[in-house]
């Protein structure tokens, strides 16, 4: 594995707490780098999800899908940012959800049991993790909430404030998607909001 893409995960935690070279060792020697094609599954529904993934580049969605057919996505995740079916990995059961790549991507993944290793021997990964998982439970908070009691138009900026850097990325299919509308409503939904 290149050292750049561990330093910019190495840039990454300095956001919670910087990692002293012992650290930094112990997360080399525990780190997978894996290239992804356009398309291609980091986890499918029936599998039991196995790692935690850092998006070196390139752009993910994890979606459920209905016995239709049809996708109902719940994340996405680009640069700088982790995804993973975090009860699958805990619980080690099988996933209900996929985590499909959206464009060609580079991943830095970590196991369980590397995580774990990780947490036990150097406690500053536990904080730093339980910090980054706790910020993606109170973003999924914040998302049934808003499903709950916010118009599609309020959705609409609340997903262009949230993933500012996926706007322009992803296809109106897979932002609709996200926000439980139909391509042609999203389309609507823009303009409107250009208006204000």
């Amino acid at each position: 594995m290149s050292d750049s893409p561990l330093e910019n995960l190495i840039d990454h935690f300095k956001q919670y707490l910087p990692l002293e070279e012992e650290e930094i060792l112990a997360l080399k020697s525990r780190i997978t780098e894996r290239k992804i094609k356009r398309r291609q599954f980091l986890l499918q529904e029936g599998d039991v999800c196995k790692y935690f993934s850092y998006v070196q580049s390139g752009c993910f969605k994890m979606y459920s899908v209905d016995e239709k057919g049809f996708e109902h996505n719940l994340a996405f995740a680009s640069e700088d940012d982790w995804i993973s079916d975090i009860g699958s990995l805990h619980k080690e059961i099988p996933s209900k959800l996929y985590i499909e790549a959206i464009e060609p991507a580079v991943v830095l993944q970590i196991s369980k049991g590397d995580l774990w290793y990780l947490y036990t021997n150097f406690p500053k990964f536990d904080r730093n993790f339980r910090v980054i998982i706790e910020d993606k439970f109170i973003a999924l908070q914040e998302r049934l909430l808003q499903t709950f009691s916010s118009t599609a138009l309020e959705r609409y900026e609340s997903f262009i404030k949230q993933y500012p850097q996926l706007a322009n990325r992803l296809p109106s299919t897979q932002i609709a998607s996200y926000l439980g509308v139909t391509p042609e409503f999203l389309s609507r939904i823009k303009n409107e909001s250009l208006r204000k």
